[in-house]
């Protein structure tokens, strides 16, 4: 794949998700806990499917050469480029919890998934679960951040005039 191409597949790889593909975990709380923070995230496997739909399966490729540490690489002009990030580990399944926060953050440095992390902050009601809690009700998603709307928000981050042809 050429650079022209590969900014091509970038607004791919840097599309929304549908809605009902986002999970939700709880940030900060209310001291009383009846309220906390959604943050939105999505499945490693949800990553790999945007990965080998956009780039497809053989060019690209990851490495973890260390604990917590992921290596995420896409083949551009015959040439591996290696974008790598790291997380800790997780309080559920510690170490595989651990490479898989990792790899979304590699594939984050991509461009996928980034714009959850744009998502506004929204403080939802809670729900005990065992000796933790989840968000009792699933917050909407901000229009800009819907796949049928995320070429306008795309164009006008990376200030694109699809009409010129471009930048």
């Amino acid at each position: 794949m050429t650079k022209d191409e590969f900014m091509a597949i970038h607004m791919e790889l840097t599309r929304p998700w549908d809605a009902d593909k986002l999970h939700w975990r709880v940030g900060a709380t209310t001291q009383d806990k009846s309220k906390g923070i959604a943050l939105a995230y999505v499945d490693a496997r949800d990553v790999m499917q945007r990965l080998d739909g956009c780039i497809g399966v053989a060019d690209w490729q990851c490495r973890y050469p260390s604990t917590g540490t992921c290596e995420l690489s896409i083949k551009i002009d015959g040439e591996w480029i290696t974008k790598t990030n790291a997380a800790g580990e997780t309080q559920v399944e510690a170490e595989k919890g651990q490479a898989s926060d990792a790899f979304k953050r590699a594939a984050v440095l991509w461009g996928v998934g980034r714009y959850l992390y744009y998502l506004p902050t929204v403080w939802c009601p809670l729900k005990p679960a065992g000796r933790s809690y989840q968000i009792a009700e699933t917050p909407s998603v901000p229009n800009w951040a819907l796949p049928a709307n995320w070429s306008t928000y795309y164009y006008d981050m990376f200030d694109i005039n699809p009409q010129k042809g471009g930048a």
